[in-house]
Parts: structure tokens; C-alpha cells; sequence
């Protein structure tokens, strides 16, 4: 590889470090507050994957080891020790982890398998870490550029796409979700009158459109790099202020020092101490020098990420929001709100017909998750055949009275009411039993006029 397909190291250092120490923290928060046992043990039945309905949770000491074990390989990564034995068994363990229930289901989550496979392949480890130590024939005083880029790339497509699933009339135009969220934070201190005026959360939707779309063309400017990234920083701090998403914002700061300077690591530390520092290094854009499998990796990585969001629209009619066919795996962060309620209707053997609240099956989180995605509707439905099956009671007909409400809207159908869940399978193919998402607009909460009147 060329001199010039090199960069100074310190800043993949950095991200493998702080990386490592949000995996630590992020398992270790699990653990504290009980949610091996609420999400993992509690549950009765899971909500698979398709295709995975054979990933089932371990008994409860093996689902305390896995996290125990994640803890730990969250150390050796932070550390460098065993850096690609442990990237590789914390991808599985953490994967295994999220391939249990759907309701579990998160963007962040996504990210980090995303990212740990990158890293799998980076070198990461040939300086500032245990393993270089060990072993001096692994150390390096450059890195290769690509492996930077690679990691820009994935950064970069989960807030381009996020913006983009921001373009559409919900969001821009009614400030919704955001407008239902913020009016629920009224008793934030200071600034919790304004966050009832309706032209805040247009502003805000409007801003985080912007954000989102933009954020990487100005962080890869060098010029505007600083800026930009104060700007992210304190976008991510509000956002994590204002709304309990959990790590997403810890994790989207971290993922985005890869856009600083190679060598801003050893900038900082100068800063602190007051000294002068050399000229900015660059990690340049030009592929020349880098290995063919690194080129095929990049154009793999970006097709694949590019065409999971499209999916939504090129193989779906409809609104993914409200028929959820290609929500998951695209990035539609936070731009959708569903409330609802969910009643199967069993039509037993004899005509007779037995009423049966989702409530028998799943746990409050389970069931606050699947009111409003259909194919988790439908998965309980032929969970709820089996269990009557099971006890003897066949054949038997489930029917579901779903209503769900999109953004505010007023409660609708999501499922079609007459027919037979029994008689549909999951699939890649378009839903045909999810009713057409209601065509009015989502309400406007809170104050109408201008800011000054909203806050008194």
C-alpha cells in the first residue's frame, strides 16, 4: 500500500476505545436495571424473526453468562486484547442477544452488529492496544486509510437515510411525531412552556430534517469539521435530553469522531496541555493504494445499506409507517408514533365465538410493541392457534380487531377485521390484510400561534 493510502492511527484508536467502552456500559446498564430478567426470562413467548424462529433465549443462567461474557468481550475490545477473537464473539453474542424477540428491536442495536462487523476486518488493534504489546511484530505507526472510510460510510448512510425518511408531510409539514412528544414535556425546567407551541416542534422537525441530510457533507469539510461536530454534539445532547431513546445519542457521537481528523486525539491532548500541534492530517478521499477487497467492501456495504431503506418504496404500496413493510434495518428514526389496541376474536369449533386480550401471552413492553406492527399481530394470532390446538380445540379461526393510531391520528383499522389470520403466512410480499393507512392529517396539539404567547 502506498504512503499516501496511509493516516495516523490515533483516531481509529479512539473509536475502538470509546467504542468499546459504550458496549461495556450499554451491557452493563442492561444488567442493572433488570432487563435480562424483564425482556428475556418474564416473556412467555418471543416474537422471532423470519426465517429465525429458531433462535430461542437460554435458560436464566445462561442468558446472566451471555451477558457476563459480553461484558467481558466488551473490555477486550476497549483494550485491544484478543481485539479480533473478540469483535468476532461479541457480533455473535450480542446479534444472538437481538435475534430473540422483534419487540426488541431498535436502529441503535442494528448499528452496533453493523459496526462490529466492520471492525472484525479493521485493524484496529496494531497500535494503543494490549495485543501490540504483546506483540511487537503487529505494531504499526500508520493505519490504512480505508479503514477510516469504511467506517465514515457506515456512519454516514444511517444519518443521510435517517434525514431522508423525514421527507414526507407527517413530519414536515404537521411536525409530527415531534409536535405529540414535546407536548408531553411540559414540565421540562425553562424551556418546558415552549415545548407546547406548535411552531417548536415545527422548527425542530424542520431542523432535525436538516441535520440529519447535511450533517456528514459538513463534518467532511474540513473547514466547517469543528463546527459541525459542536453542532452534533449538542443536537444529540437535547435529543437525549428531551426523549428516552437509551444509548442511540451516546453511540451516534462516538460513531461520528471517525469524521475528525485522523490525528485529533493527539490535538486534544495538545490542547489540554497548551501546546502547539502540527498541521492537521488528512485521511485522503482516493482509493489509489487501497486493496481491491477494501473497494469491494465499500461498493457491497453501500449498495446493501442503500437498497434496504429503497425496499420500503420499490417493493410496497403504501405507507411503511403505518403497514411497516421495510421500517426495520432503513433508519426511520423516530419519525413515526403508534398507539392502539389490540383484541383477537377466536371463532371455536362450534360457531362459538371467545374473546382473547394479548395480555394472556405477552408482557406489557411485548404488547405495547406489537399494537402497532402487523406482522407481530399476526404472529400472536397463530401463537393463539397453536395454544387452543395444543389443549385440543381445533380447527379454530382468529380474527383480531386492531385500531391503531399513526402520528396522532384518529384510531383506524390496521388489520383487516374479516380475515382469518390462521390463513396468512408471514412473508417478503405485500400485505394484503393491513388496511390502507387513514388519508386524514394527524392532529396539532398544544398552542397554534406565535412563541411569545406560548409561553404565558
Amino acid at each position: 500500500m502506498t504512503e499516501r493510502a496511509q493516516i495516523h492511527p490515533a483516531s481509529l484508536v479512539a473509536f475502538r476505545v470509546l467504542f468499546g467502552l459504550v458496549l461495556l456500559a450499554s451491557t452493563v446498564r442492561f444488567w442493572a436495571n433488570g432487563w435480562i430478567e424483564r425482556f428475556y426470562l418474564e416473556p412467555t413467548y418471543h416474537f422471532t424473526y423470519w426465517g429465525f424462529g429458531w433462535v430461542q433465549p437460554l435458560p436464566a443462567w445462561g442468558m446472566y453468562a451471555a451477558f457476563a461474557a459480553l461484558a467481558g468481550l466488551a473490555v477486550c475490545i476497549t483494550v485491544g486484547f484478543c481485539y479480533r477473537a473478540a469483535v468476532a464473539a461479541f457480533l455473535v453474542g450480542f446479534t444472538y442477544v437481538e435475534l430473540i424477540d422483534v419487540a426488541m428491536y431498535l436502529n441503535h442495536y442494528y448499528l452496533v452488529s453493523l459496526l462490529c462487523l466492520l471492525m472484525l476486518f479493521l485493524p484496529l488493534h496494531r497500535t494503543g492496544s494490549v495485543d501490540a504489546w504483546l506483540r511487537p511484530s503487529l505494531r504499526r505507526a500508520t493505519a490504512p486509510s480505508w479503514a477510516l472510510w469504511l467506517l465514515r460510510a457506515q456512519v454516514g448512510v444511517v444519518y443521510v437515510f435517517a434525514g431522508l425518511a423525514k421527507l414526507g408531510e407527517d413530519w414536515l409539514l404537521h411536525a409530527q411525531p415531534l409536535n405529540l412528544w414535546l407536548s408531553s414535556r411540559v414540565d421540562v425546567p425553562v424551556v418546558g412552556p415552549y415545548l407546547d407551541a406548535w411552531p417548536v416542534a415545527a422548527a425542530m422537525s424542520w431542523g432535525g430534517f436538516l441535520f440529519d441530510t447535511t450533517i456528514v457533507l459538513w463534518l467532511l469539510w474540513r473547514p466547517t469539521r469543528p463546527y459541525a461536530f459542536a453542532v452534533l454534539l449538542g443536537f444529540h445532547v437535547v435529543v437525549g435530553w428531551l426523549f428516552p431513546i437509551g444509548m442511540f445519542p451516546v453511540i451516534m457521537v462516538v460513531a461520528a469522531t471517525v469524521f475528525l481528523a485522523p490525528d485529533w486525539p493527539l490535538r486534544l491532548r495538545d490542547a489540554l496541555r497548551r501546546r502547539p500541534s502540527a498541521p492537521a492530517h488528512a485521511a485522503p478521499l482516493s482509493i489509489a493504494g487501497w486493496p481491491k477487497a477494501a473497494v469491494v467492501a465499500l461498493v457491497v456495504l453501500l449498495a446493501v445499506q442503500v437498497a434496504m431503506p429503497l425496499r420500503a418504496h420499490l417493493l410496497y404500496d403504501g405507507d411503511v409507517l403505518w403497514h411497516e413493510q421495510g421500517m426495520r434495518w432503513a433508519w426511520r428514526v423516530m419519525v413515526r408514533e403508534k398507539n392502539g389496541a389490540v383484541l383477537y376474536r377466536v371463532t371455536l369449533p362450534d360457531g362459538r365465538e371467545q374473546h382473547v386480550s394479548p395480555t394472556r401471552y405477552l408482557t406489557r413492553h411485548q404488547e405495547r410493541e406489537m399494537t402497532g406492527q402487523p406482522d407481530l399481530i399476526l404472529a400472536l394470532a397463530h401463537h393463539i392457534h397453536d395454544d387452543y390446538a395444543g389443549r385440543g380445540i381445533t380447527p379454530v379461526q382468529v380474527r383480531v380487531d386492531a385500531l391503531s393510531s399513526l402520528n396522532g391520528r384518529a384510531p383506524a383499522h390496521l388489520i383487516d377485521p374479516n380475515i382469518d389470520l390462521c390463513t396468512v403466512n408471514d412473508g417478503l410480499g405485500p400485505a394484503r390484510w393491513v388496511m390502507p393507512r387513514p388519508q386524514t392529517p394527524p392532529a396539532r396539539l398544544g398552542r397554534q400561534g406565535d412563541l411569545w404567547s406560548a409561553a404565558f
